[in-house]
């Protein structure tokens, strides 16, 4: 974690390339605790990097369900992403959102997590890209813009 959030994911001035506003999801959050790859080799310098609260909840799940020496280290990895990332809520706009993508997914007859979606629904709400280790749970989902990693 090291203490880098990302904030300022806007076009440079003077035209230079766009920074990307992130959202990180659970899975590569895991990999990255299991010394998968890095924040340092998925996100650039600039980058707004952001979790939705979902994936905060995921993550102290882990870090309940966790035992002996791993349970501390879960904790404390938790902790620091709790501390050195902006954490996005489920409010209003992301349940309109929410609600958009379980009626699309229903219609399709492909199911998905319901924290997977939220993560969409709040990457959508809020004009971010879904890093994750697990793109499948994205797949197909309308104006909601993935990339994998890990």
């Amino acid at each position: 974690m090291a203490g880098r959030p990302r904030r300022a994911a806007r076009p440079r001035p003077g035209g230079g390339a766009a920074l990307t506003a992130l959202l990180l999801d659970t899975t590569f959050l895991i990999g990255v605790e299991r010394g998968g790859p890095g924040l340092d080799e998925a996100i650039g310098d600039g980058d707004d990097v952001a979790i939705a609260a979902v994936t905060l909840a995921e993550l102290r799940v882990g870090a309940h369900l966790a035992t002996g020496r791993r349970a501390a280290d879960r904790a404390a990895f938790v902790d620091a992403v709790a501390v050195g990332m902006l954490i996005v809520g489920y409010d209003a706009v992301v349940a309109e959102v929410h609600a958009e993508l379980l009626a699309h997914t229903r219609r399709q007859g492909r199911p998905r997590s319901a924290h997977d979606l939220i993560v969409a629904a709040t990457a959508r709400a809020h004009d971010r890209a879904v890093l994750t280790a697990d793109a499948s749970g994205f797949a197909d989902l309308p104006r909601v813009v993935v990339r994998a990693h890990g």
